[in-house]
């Protein structure tokens, strides 16, 4: 029997271990480590536990007037597509699902509210809380950067949503992808305290259903969408 072999052995011994009393178990893992040190064994690797995604977001006063300038911006250079000009949505996927990234940014009032979002699993497929890419490509399920014209109201398979038109080379398949704005329960806030971050949509920008109807009031006819990621 070879030295490994031995090792499985006790190794099996010891999942069996909830019938040896306390001291027995004690006894056998402190010979397991000095067999692994007498024959040069390494030990199994335990990958260290991910880091906690943050929750919360410090006031960042450069940050906001970042945001309105990117609203003015999108809304010049959409020209006369946009039909609404007084509130633009940022969708700002350098942020974490953990924090409020879906900003309704009011270039009348200058003022900046702002609600969680959900990413395509097509950006995130490691399910890290961070979208790692985008992607126009249909069947990617990936969210797509740039400029969105929100459309008319539909009834979907999550109830009310907002139908979008991608205006740029980057999201220019949104209609063909079925690229909408919708409520969902896996973005609602509350999944952060049970599985540390929110679920996953298949592109669409899914907000939790207590908050969705600020979309739908807010952003709605002819207003437009904007999604990248912000840097300050």
């Amino acid at each position: 029997m070879t030295g490994v072999n031995r090792r499985d052995l006790i190794k099996g011994s010891l999942a069996a271990g909830a019938m040896l009393a306390l001291p027995a178990r004690a006894f056998a893992q402190d010979f397991l480590q000095e067999f692994d040190r007498t024959f040069g064994l390494e030990p199994e690797a335990v990958p260290p536990p991910a880091p906690a995604l943050p929750t919360v977001v410090e006031p960042n006063p450069a940050y906001d007037r970042k945001l309105l300038e990117i609203a003015a911006r999108e809304v010049e250079r959409a020209g006369a597509k946009v039909w609404r000009r007084d509130i633009v949505g940022i969708a700002d996927f350098a942020r974490p699902s953990t924090l409020p990234r879906f900003h309704f940014v009011n270039l009348e009032g200058g003022t900046i509210r702002s609600f969680y979002v959900s990413h395509g699993r097509g950006s995130d497929r490691e399910h890290s809380g961070f979208l790692q890419e985008f992607s126009n490509t249909p069947g990617s399920e990936a969210t797509s950067r740039g400029a969105y014209l929100t459309c008319e109201w539909y009834n979907g398979k999550y109830g009310t949503s907002i139908r979008l038109e991608g205006l740029d080379q980057d999201n220019s398949n949104a209609l063909d992808r079925a690229i909408v704005m919708h409520p969902a329960w896996y973005a609602s806030p509350g999944l952060i305290a049970r599985q540390g971050k929110l679920g996953r949509s298949e592109g669409c920008f899914a907000m939790a259903p207590d908050q969705f109807n600020e979309a739908l009031w807010n952003l709605s006819g002819g207003r437009l969408l904007y999604a990248d990621r912000i840097e300050v």
